[in-house]
């Protein structure tokens, strides 16, 4: 078989097909070759079907190259007729200015494309029936896929969080020269919380000290799967630069010609690669051997298909392999494969192979688990509720055999009005088309003009027009369905993490229970910095608090606090370039006349004794109007070991914000639930408007402590509202409920405020350094930072590695196949000293002090001759001994 060009561009036809292709039909790779599936051009067809839809995201760490991988996806799509560059600042999602200015990622960037691309004049249609009809891989048919490119950087990491959510399946991206870095282990641990399916790809192999085998070898052991190489690097000469890429599922050679925008791919077969090149041709038997073993091991059709082939591992077909792979992957069992490919995105290499690979592996929207909800305080899935299968009642508590249940036979009238489901993960701002909100619909078809309500702040709203993203680029959408991503424009108070559904009907609202669904919140890590913000003049603080109401939108993992001594405004934050890129959206975006003060640490207040029961009754007017409310609280220290867990009692309500947890009392109500415990209450006021003002009147008294007026953590507070006692008719409004609610805490604080301390953020910090530093690092933390070392390389990657199951078993390394790297000593040698010969960087993981840490980068580069890196989480926050504490408070009232 000699080697063939085919020019990616042009149109698949018969006349590409090689004599020995046509000759094979019934066999890989039949008459849709191998040839085609890297083409950028096939017959258009129906591709909103939600099989044929992947909603991917691109994780990894800082500067792996996210964006520059993505950026050849849109080309190789036909989704951009150039390759943006992220030096040049030219790339399409990569697109504020910030952004292009500091050549990183800040935003989630989403774009739908297809793969393989869409052709306008098509008379043929395949179906995915047809493509398993004639064994072709998924790949034969157009796909569409939303993909989100996330940062890396580890002050953005609500933003990776909040894309995570609505995944259903990721590529994550590997540097080859640096291998499995810090940033890349908790992006790791982030996706196994959601149980996302991942693939990963090891970028950069061009680059001088590129080690496949290395990176391969610490996938298994830091990201706690088995790596299955289902490509290996092809090097000019066995250890020159990379020229393309052994494909180990067809037994193929890829070859990209050099300088080229990588359209131009030559296939070769592996007879005509053990004629050419012989010792990658046995490299690539050898990686072939070993993914069938590997699938074995976790795949009992797989064993099947080996059998059937007389034990040949060659023979093994690559749509049996391909099917495998994607039922290990997609299936529910310990120590997962993590399928592995390579590539130098950069030198446009391996990417159109990848794009294969996120359709045939990672799944559709219909293959991912039903989503979890909330209702009526009760767990189940989302299509079990609206099936009728899950036991929800009309009221907080119900449960199985209690009045009120929705039947497991018939579903409640209510869900066959549920139009759509939908759960909002992103807002911005935009200069041109004002407040838009990203959201992924989870069930049913969302319309244009249609109505939504928003169960967390019980609201509705209308949306006016619908768009899909091109990252910022838009389209606009008459509807969008289940399992798509789409964009609303018009809403003036969606927030990210909120539900909203679209109810037929002519009410505002929903009906119970309804009304409280909720789909599995986005967790919003706590600030750590903070800044004050301080208008030019005071005509312009009303136009700065807007602006920071649409910052806060767009991104909740700010927060703005008031400090009640000097008035200042305080904006808090992940980092310091979290903030640093705050300042220039308020004040470049936003136009907002103001100026940001220096970055502080964000310290905490706690209390170490427990309060009496103090009551306190709020009697004044508010806005004009005469407003009186009573209410009762008690303080303590929160238990470390304490379950932060919803009371199931129907009229006592516990949530946990910020470290703190308030439990709300609503005595005197009985048995009354629903409609017959709010008939108890004025008609302005119900039990969800209590609650809520209550909550929120608890929140604003733990927002200043008592002693230092820094935020307070780790309080448990118990709020009671006695009907008898504290309800005085129409006069008794919300807001006197919220300040009563504050007061009460406030004064019970006040009471145990003698024996308050401070508590200081401590960050788990990871360190990547050359051997020869180890030394200075280790004693520069544990000495002069007050750190404490947790460990060092496999300890920390052990301890740190993540799988679906916490107690599932370690990845044997030395079981682990990966070909040798060119500058590997030698082949005899056991894996594990070939590992640590061949890796010279080591990773330090530590807890220290977030003070400790500002300005650290500066430092570490200078005892590490400029070559180590850091990566810092929280981790919790702990109280200072008196001689610490004397020091900071020294330090921050600049004695």
């Amino acid at each position: 078989m000699t080697i063939t060009v085919l020019p990616l561009g042009c149109t698949f036809s018969r006349r590409f097909l090689l004599p020995a292709c046509r000759a094979g039909a019934s066999k890989w790779p039949s008459r849709a070759s191998l040839l085609r599936r890297y083409s950028t051009a096939v017959p258009g067809w129906n591709v909103e079907d939600l099989n044929r839809t992947r909603n991917i995201g691109i994780i990894a760490h800082i500067d792996a190259g996210k964006t520059t991988t993505t950026e050849r996806m849109l080309y190789y799509s036909g989704f951009t007729r150039r390759i943006g560059d992220v030096d040049d600042g030219s790339t399409v999602t990569d697109f504020l200015p910030a952004e292009r200015a500091r050549g990183i990622t800040i935003q989630s960037a989403a774009i739908t494309f297809h793969w393989p691309p869409q052709q306008e004049e098509s008379s043929n249609s395949l179906t995915l029936e047809d493509v398993n009809k004639k064994g072709l891989p998924r790949s034969a048919v157009s796909h569409t896929i939303n993909l989100i490119d996330t940062p890396g950087h580890a002050d953005f990491t609500f933003e990776v969080l909040r894309s995570l959510r609505i995944l259903d399946g990721a590529v994550c991206i590997l540097d080859g020269v640096a291998g499995v870095e810090a940033q890349t282990e908790q992006v790791w641990r982030q996706a196994s919380t959601y149980g996302i399916p991942r693939i990963a790809f090891v970028n950069k192999l061009d680059r001088e000290g590129a080690a496949f085998g290395r990176t391969v070898k610490e996938i298994g052991a830091r990201l706690g799967g088995w790596p299955a190489v289902c490509q290996i690097p092809w090097l000019e000469g066995g250890d020159g630069k990379l020229q393309g890429v052994g494909d180990v599922i067809s037994l193929q050679g890829l070859l990209w010609e050099l300088g080229g925008d990588g359209k131009k791919i030559s296939v070769s077969n592996l007879s005509t690669l053990e004629q050419s090149d012989s010792p990658f041709a046995e490299e690539l038997k050898k990686a072939r051997i070993a993914l069938v073993e590997l699938l074995s091991e976790h795949d009992d059709t797989m064993v099947e298909n080996f059998l059937e082939h007389d034990e040949d591992h060659l023979a093994v077909k690559p749509i049996e392999i391909l099917e495998s792979l994607r039922r290990c992957l997609l299936g529910d069992v310990e120590n997962k494969i993590i399928p592995t490919f390579a590539g130098a995105s950069f030198r446009n290499i391996g990417v159109q192979p990848l794009l294969d690979a996120v359709v045939n592996l990672l799944p559709s929207p219909l293959e991912r688990p039903d989503p979890e909800i909330s209702i009526n305080n009760v767990r189940c899935g989302l299509n079990e509720y609206l099936e009728g299968k899950a036991m929800v009642g009309n009221s907080s508590g119900s449960q199985k055999g209690k009045k009120g249940v929705v039947p497991r036979s018939k579903p409640a009238t209510s869900l066959q009005k549920l139009e759509a489901c939908a759960l909002a993960f992103k807002v911005v701002s935009d200069a041109k088309r004002g407040v838009l909100v990203y959201a992924r619909i989870y069930s049913g078809i969302l319309h244009r003009n249609a109505l939504l309500f928003n169960t967390n702040l019980q609201i509705s709203e209308r949306v006016p027009r619908l768009l899909k993203m091109y990252a910022s680029d838009a389209v606009e959408q008459e509807s969008v369905s289940a399992g798509h991503i789409a964009v609303f424009v018009g809403l003036k108070y969606a927030r990210t993490g909120d539900t909203l559904i679209s109810y037929a009907g002519n009410k505002q609202s929903p009906p119970e229970p309804l009304n409280t669904l909720q789909l599995r919140p986005i967790n919003v890590p706590p600030p750590v910095f903070f800044s004050s913000v301080e208008p030019h003049s005071l005509s312009e603080e009303k136009n700065l608090q807007t602006c920071l109401a649409l910052l806060l939108r767009e991104d909740p993992s700010l927060r703005v606090t008031l400090d009640e001594d000097s008035g200042q405004t305080l904006l808090s934050g992940m980092g310091e370039l979290h903030l640093e890129i705050a300042r220039d959206r308020l004040v470049g975006d936003f136009k907002a006349k103001a100026s940001m003060g220096n970055i502080e640490i964000g310290y905490r207040e706690c209390i170490t004794g427990t309060s009496s029961t103090t009551s306190k009754v709020f009697d004044k007017e508010i806005a004009g109007r005469k407003g009186k409310a009573g209410c009762e609280a008690v303080v303590k220290p929160l238990a470390e070991e304490q379950e932060l867990q919803q009371s199931r009692d129907d009229h006592v309500y516990t949530q946990t914000v910020d470290g703190n947890r308030i439990t709300i009392e609503l005595p005197n109500i009985g048995e009354k639930k629903g409609k017959q415990a709010d008939d108890m209450f004025p008609a302005h006021l119900s039990i969800d408007i209590v609650k809520n003002a209550l909550l929120a009147g608890g929140l604003a008294a733990l927002a200043r402590g008592p002693k230092y007026q820094f935020p307070l953590h780790g309080v448990d507070v118990k709020l009671t509202f006695d009907l008898e006692q504290h309800l005085f008719g129409t006069e008794t409004t919300a807001s006197a409920i919220w300040a009563a609610a504050r007061l009460a805490t406030q004064a019970a604080l006040r009471e145990v405020s003698s024996s308050s301390g401070l508590m200081e953020p401590v960050m788990n910090v990871s360190i990547s350094v050359q051997e020869s530093a180890l030394g200075s690092v280790v004693h520069d933390i544990s000495s002069s930072r007050g750190g404490h070392v947790v460990s060092l390389d496999d300890d920390a990657s052990s301890s740190s590695s993540s799988t679906e199951s916490e107690e599932s078993n370690t990845v044997d390394v030395s079981k682990i196949y990966a070909p040798r790297d060119p500058f590997e000593p030698s082949s005899n040698q056991s894996v594990s000293a070939s590992l640590s010969a061949t890796n010279q960087s080591r990773t330090i993981s530590a807890k220290v002090p977030l003070k400790e840490m500002v300005g650290y980068l500066k430092h570490l580069r200078s005892i590490t001759g400029g070559r180590g890196t850091f990566v810092m989480s929280v981790d919790r926050f702990e109280k200072m001994g008196s001689q610490r504490e004397k020091a900071i408070l020294a330090e921050i009232r600049g004695i």
